[in-house]
């Protein structure tokens, strides 16, 4: 486990790049074991919804549910990849979130009493004019004096009461963040592990790049919108180039976007060499997976490997009796069509 060492002085933006990027840093440095396992702890997390690691669209994961059973394969099988067991791996994963969010929590504490201090200062002239409180949410404090009743050994005074729909508050608002970290932050990780890996330094590597700055892409009309790409990887001796759309999950509108962004690159393509394609994701739905392997430009295969973080995960939520198109993805992981993490670092570093 990588240790929690004290933080700096102050962080104004707990949530940004360069934040990230040192703790990432901070936690490889530390860390020994496979790639696939470090970013599982640093970005993987628990559904609050069910309690589970998270595999799959929360609300298809819900008890009851096709998916709730494979979620739960899918956390027995991670508990024991790790370690752990089934009630403690939750503690040993969603390392990032949890540095950014105390070091947000320790900016918001230092933000809220400057603010305080102001909206003194602000309101004073309508002191006795009865204006309500800010802060006050009578729904939540008649949830939490529904479902507490007589276990309230004292009514909460008023400004307890606004403390704690603050509070509540700033948990979700913080927990709305976390698309930041399986964003842009599973693209700095993956950075990161890359170069890792890459003892060489046969790489070089630019997360969120833009497209014209790549070798190679200089076909790019005045006026056209800067493409970006979510991670290139460009091979320092011959500049072979990879460009990586790296996706936590696939979504329907995500899917949409691969062939757009594909044939944008085909467009820029300004030195009449061949470029990889390549999909990194952590998907787990069987169809999503499937499209990905099969989608065709040309008549060729459009994206060049399909890379998921670990197919060994993917078979343990299948199961022993896969539905068809499960049957199919396995398949796909067989032929190498869907590549483990680890094995396409392997195989790029060398």
């Amino acid at each position: 486990m990588v240790s929690a060492r004290s933080q700096p002085a102050r962080v104004t933006a707990p949530f940004g790049e360069v934040n990230r990027t040192r703790l990432i840093a901070r936690f490889l440095s530390e860390y020994s074991e496979e790639p696939w396992k470090a970013v599982y702890q640093l970005l993987l997390w628990t559904d609050k919804t069910t309690g589970l690691a998270h595999c799959y669209e929360s609300d298809k994961c819900q008890p009851g549910k096709n998916w709730h059973q494979r979620n739960l394969r899918f956390h027995d099988w991670l508990a024991a990849s790790l370690g752990q067991t089934p009630g403690s791996v939750g503690e040993s994963i969603d390392w990032l979130f949890r540095r950014v969010a105390e070091d947000h929590a320790h900016f918001m504490v230092d933000e809220y009493q400057r603010l305080v201090r102001r909206a003194r200062q602000q309101r004073a002239p309508f002191i006795d004019r009865g204006f309500p409180e800010p802060g006050e949410d009578p729904d939540i404090v008649a949830i939490i004096q529904d479902v507490l009743g007589a276990g309230l050994l004292q009514e909460p005074t008023q400004d307890q009461w606004r403390e704690v729909t603050r509070r509540i508050r700033a948990l979700i608002a913080v927990e709305n963040k976390r698309k930041n970290i399986v964003g842009e932050g599973f693209e700095d990780v993956l950075s990161a592990v890359i170069r890792r890996a890459d003892a060489r330094a046969n790489l070089d590597i630019r997360p969120r790049c833009l497209l014209p700055d790549i070798p190679g892409f200089a076909n790019t009309r005045q006026g056209d919108k800067r493409n970006k790409v979510d991670l290139a990887i460009i091979h320092t001796a011959d500049e072979r180039r990879m460009l990586v759309t790296a996706k936590w999950s696939i979504r329907a509108d995500r899917e949409k976007q691969f062939p757009a962004e594909f044939t944008s690159y085909v467009n820029a393509e300004s030195s009449n060499r061949r470029f990889d394609y390549v999909l990194l994701t952590n998907e787990f739905d069987p169809a999503r997976l499937a499209r990905a392997c099969e989608m065709n430009a040309a008549n060729n295969l459009m994206i060049t490997t399909v890379v998921h973080i670990s197919p060994a995960a993917i078979r343990a939520v299948y199961g022993d009796q896969p539905e068809p198109t499960m049957q199919k993805v396995l398949g796909y992981i067989a032929n190498g069509r869907i590549r483990g993490l680890d094995d396409w670092l392997a195989a790029i570093v060398r």
